[in-house]
């Protein structure tokens, strides 16, 4: 299977947990996100994609005696909050097929001098299913639609992500579906495809001051598969008192994307516009990608949430 199995996201590093499971909690923050993409409108069946996020950091609180009877008391320390807990459950629509799923992850977040490291991993569970009603063949009896066919396949997978991030910098590289599941649909001229392990790689820096009020950072995206079919995002964002962004991205299979987003005390909201340099271009009004956020915590930028932990 060489077709597009995973989503694309043009704002990636606005909700980076739906790729990196490290990414959980390690700003601090508690927060929810929803994130819809609609790809090459206009074109029939094109790529649909809804998410619904949450990640949080566990508190830390004072050891504490835990009263027993008998005078059986323990001395119990809790959580020292290097602990990120998160999830999220998607529908990802590519043609006839769908993937409906959730994911649980648990992340380790590990200090040091004005910058942390964190490594995750991510327990996943979705329905691949096929739309049978909709399928037409070129001549009768397609073996790829016998009778044994079955449209619908439950699939466990799991993800492993480390990260690393600074004040002004931060990179990471995540390994997704690395059971790489077989798709067991019950044909036998199916019965090689399987689930493809994802590899991304992801970095940037944050030029803080780059005029007044304003910040800069470049930043990329590298993804393939173990086929070595590369892809990268390479982005530019300008940012204005970390209320307001505007950025430029170019995808190297061939768009560009136009990036913008506002901040409202707690609420985020990013919008994207991908315009196709191929000859698809012709055939659809562009791909459209919108995210809300909402945060609580204290300003990660500044890392004070370091002292809360």
């Amino acid at each position: 299977m060489t077709a597009q199995q995973l989503p694309l996201y043009s704002q990636y590093m606005n909700n980076g947990f739906l790729l990196n499971p490290a990414m959980a909690g390690y700003d601090g923050y508690t927060s929810f996100n929803i994130t819809t993409r609609k790809q090459w409108v206009g074109f029939q069946n094109s790529p649909l994609t809804y998410s619904v996020s949450g990640q949080t950091r566990l508190l830390r609180k004072s050891y504490r005696i835990v009263n027993r009877p008998v005078k059986d008391n323990k001395y119990k320390p809790s959580t020292k909050g290097r602990v990120g807990l998160g999830g999220f459950v998607f529908n990802d629509i590519n043609g006839l097929v769908s993937r409906t799923g959730v994911q649980f992850a648990y992340a380790y977040h590990i200090y040091f001098y004005e910058s942390q490291l964190s490594f995750g991993l991510a327990g996943q569970l979705f329905q691949y299913k096929i739309d049978n009603d909709r399928i037409t063949t070129f001549f009768d009896g397609d073996p790829t639609v016998e009778s044994d066919l079955n449209i619908v396949a439950f699939i466990p997978d799991a993800n492993f992500g480390v990260f690393w991030t600074s004040p002004t910098f931060f990179m990471g590289f995540s390994a997704n579906q690395l059971l790489q599941s077989p798709l067991k649909l019950g044909s036998d001229v199916l019965s090689e495809f399987k689930m493809l392990r994802h590899y991304y790689f992801m970095g940037g820096y944050r030029f803080i001051g780059f005029q007044s009020g304003f910040d800069l950072e470049p930043s990329f995206l590298l993804k393939s598969t173990e086929q070595f079919l590369p892809q990268a995002d390479i982005a530019l964002k300008l940012y204005y008192q970390t209320d307001y962004w505007v950025g430029l991205s170019y995808r190297t299979s061939g768009s560009l994307s136009a990036m913008f987003g506002v901040r409202k005390e707690r609420m985020y909201l990013g919008y994207a516009y991908d315009y196709a340099l191929s000859s698809i271009r012709k055939y659809n009004f562009g791909s459209h990608e919108v995210f809300v956020s909402l945060k609580f915590g204290s300003n990660a930028r500044r890392y004070r949430w370091l002292n809360r932990y």
